[in-house]
């Protein structure tokens, strides 16, 4: 009889395996896709372990950070004053932000003019999650 539950409790756990396969996949291909998006924002910025201000800031931790504060970057006034104002970036507030920067944050200095596609930014996003946590 203990053996049965015992196969019972494994088939179980293969076809819960095998149900996440596929959400799995998807987040790593998200998070690829994320990689090559990011290329267009890698002039400016970086982001993983290593990462430093660029003339862009650090992006590593980015989600989950209030704006205009990574140590030792020189924002504009106008993401200081989003960030006192309380601007945290969470996934709504940077894809807004990445669909059109200057739009969200008027007067900040970023020259880039934004992610048009959705997709894209869910990507970088999950990029930027990534690299963050490696």
């Amino acid at each position: 009889m203990g053996s049965a539950k015992a196969y019972r409790n494994l088939l179980a756990l293969a076809i819960a395996a095998l149900a996440a396969a596929p959400a799995l996949a998807q987040g790593a291909d998200l998070v690829t896709e994320g990689a090559q998006v990011f290329k267009k924002c890698a002039a400016c910025h970086a982001v993983g372990p290593e990462a430093k201000n660029r003339v862009g800031p650090n992006l590593t931790g980015v989600v989950g950070r209030t704006a205009g504060t990574e140590a030792d970057f020189s924002y504009s006034d106008a993401m200081v004053a989003a960030g006192e104002d309380g601007l945290v970036w969470d996934e709504a507030k940077l894809s807004e932000y990445l669909a059109n920067p200057r739009a969200m944050v008027k007067g900040n200095t970023m020259a880039f003019v934004g992610l048009r596609s959705e997709e894209d930014r869910k990507a970088v996003i999950a990029y930027l999650e990534a690299e963050s946590t490696e």
